[in-house]
């Protein structure tokens, strides 16, 4: 039994081996067959993550909708721009100057002399903030908000220092027109370009309570700056100082002001100051102050204008005759005025005798009718004849005089309160009175009246109107104007106070103040002197020297 064992158990312990063997490779093949299943499954996953941010690239992201928020919208509208976010100007307020420290308490004791200078060296300093290295050069937007605690209430905006591509002025197209509470905007050296202009002047009348904008040291070689002040300009306030602004760019602007068919309606401020415009650009400028009525504020200081400027703009303040464009608009508004239902399109009414349906024309003749019935008629035609002239006497009147109230433009109203306010003769109670009446007249208001429909007077054989008497704040100073200049001015100032005397309530009250320092002339000319002693006591801010009882003279300066 033992022999026949051993060769079975040998033959068992020989196969083992075999079968070992076979059962490892086996399990190496699992393992393998595991790993190549789990890296195709890696394969197939990154493929697939791959795809979908692909997807995700390749499809557009839903549109932003601004909030008027302006820091979040700025933020996120830069970072959907693909501007990285450590590149976006942070939107910060802009820096206060520290209030006046409060005067010392008289009763509080003085410190010793030693204590009080170991202070001083303790104390740091308050009127300035240390940052760190280059931080005051970032590119930064400030604004002023009128709550501080609400980003919502932003009412001014100011960039300085750093250029505005078209990418960042895309931004601001998107922002700017949901800022309720925005009114001004400031732009100093930002690098703007004609189409970054053209962008912003698009977007502007969007903006409905925008109303003051500066674009300053901004030189563009195109000059478009009449974009800015077009017949669709909400702008009240406009700066363009520093500008490098040519006979080019002015040109332009005085058509923008207004032309014999065209006209600006809300501009008031025009500063132009520190450009390069010369005689050409200030009679282009004066040319579009022909048939403007509406702006106030003009200032064309650090120029470059001699005496043939100056002639200009004094013409266009004293009375000028009209071009042969100007009388043929003058004679289609007239036209028109005279003619309501050519304007409307209308066709004039038909005459009573068509629409009489009852009996023909020729029927109804005098001698049908009784003695009788032709008295009754002629006593009807008298009452109705009395009744319509009395209406006219009454009515007309006031017909007329609200066209002359409504006729009143922005700039009569404004130079009017001027001078009331300035003269201090109002009481609460009438200040509440004649404020209804005022807003009663505004919502009466007709659209202000054209300088071409004003009286003229024939001269020469030419049409000549009163000039521009507007414009009550006229700056002339650091040119080149001597004296013949000054003398256009001159006349044109008496010009306008001798009309003024003849109405003893202009509506408009012409130049009310007058730079014309450092000119090509001296103080001691004797026009200047002139042009000073006239224009001086117009200022509405103007305190004559008052004397003492004794008859000397006390300067209320100060």
């Amino acid at each position: 039994m033992d022999l026949m064992s051993t060769p079975s158990n040998s033959s068992s312990a020989n196969a083992s081996p075999g079968i070992m063997m076979r059962s490892l490779s086996f399990v190496k093949k699992v393992k393998m067959g595991k790993r190549v299943e789990k890296a195709m499954k890696e394969k197939l996953a990154a493929s697939s993550a791959s795809q979908d941010a692909e997807d995700d690239a390749n499809k557009t992201p839903e549109p932003y909708t601004c909030t008027g928020n302006f820091e979040a919208d700025f933020t996120e509208l830069c970072r959907r721009g693909g501007i990285h976010q450590a590149e976006i100007p942070p939107v910060v307020l802009r820096p206060k100057r520290p209030g006046t420290p409060p005067p010392p308490d008289p009763k509080s004791k003085e410190p010793h002399p030693e204590e009080a200078e170991e202070a001083e060296e303790d104390a740091k300093p308050k009127t300035f903030v240390t940052k760190e290295k280059f931080d005051y050069f970032k590119p930064r937007v400030q604004v002023e908000m009128e709550k501080e605690d609400k980003p919502e209430t932003v009412t001014e905006i100011f960039i300085r220092g750093w250029k505005i591509c078209e990418l960042m002025m895309g931004v601001f197209k998107q922002c700017l027109p949901t800022m309720e509470k925005l009114h001004s905007i400031h732009f100093w050296n930002t690098g703007f370009t004609e189409t970054t202009l053209k962008e912003l002047a698009s977007v502007l009348p969007q903006c409905a309570n925008v109303k003051n904008l500066e674009i300053e040291n901004n030189p563009i070689p195109e000059e478009p700056w009449a974009a800015l002040i077009g017949e669709d300009s909400l702008l009240v306030n406009l700066s363009l100082r520093h500008n490098n602004i040519t006979d080019k760019g002015a040109a332009a602007i005085g058509k923008a002001l207004s032309t014999e068919k065209t006209c600006n309606k809300n501009l008031i401020s025009l500063n132009l100051g520190y450009n390069r415009i010369t005689d050409e650009g200030a009679e282009a400028i004066a040319n579009g102050l022909r048939m403007n009525r509406v702006l106030l504020s003009l200032s064309l200081a650090n120029n470059r204008i001699t005496d043939k400027g100056a002639i200009k703009l004094g013409e266009v303040f004293s009375r000028f005759p009209l071009t042969h464009e100007e009388v043929v608009e003058r004679r289609k508004l007239l036209r028109d005025k005279g003619s309501p239902d050519r304007t409307s399109g209308k066709s004039p009414p038909p005459s009573r005798r068509a629409d009489s349906k009852d009996r023909p024309g020729s029927v109804r003749s005098g001698s049908h009718l009784d003695k009788g019935d032709k008295k009754r008629d002629k006593s009807s035609k008298r009452k109705e004849g009395k009744r319509d002239k009395e209406e006219t006497v009454k009515g007309g009147t006031k017909k007329d005089d609200k066209w002359k109230k409504g006729s009143m433009s922005k700039a009569a109203l404004l130079a009017e309160t001027v001078s009331k306010v300035t003269k201090g003769k109002k009481t609460a109670s009438s200040k509440d009175k004649k404020g209804a009446v005022a807003e009663s007249d505004s919502s009466d208001m007709i659209e202000a009246i054209n300088p071409l429909l004003e009286s003229v007077e024939p001269m020469e054989g030419r049409l000549w109107i009163p000039g521009n008497r507007s414009v009550i704040n006229l700056n002339l100073s650091r040119n080149q104007i001597g004296e013949s200049g000054m003398e256009a001015l001159l006349k044109a100032v008496r010009w306008q106070i001798s009309l003024s005397t003849f109405s003893p309530n202009p509506v408009l009250k012409g130049v009310m103040r007058l730079s014309i320092n450092r000119n090509a002339v001296s103080p001691d000319n004797e026009t200047y002197k002139k042009l000073q002693d006239l224009i001086i006591p117009r200022d509405p801010f103007y305190k004559p020297d008052a004397k003492s009882p004794d008859g000397d003279v006390q300067s209320l300066a100060g």
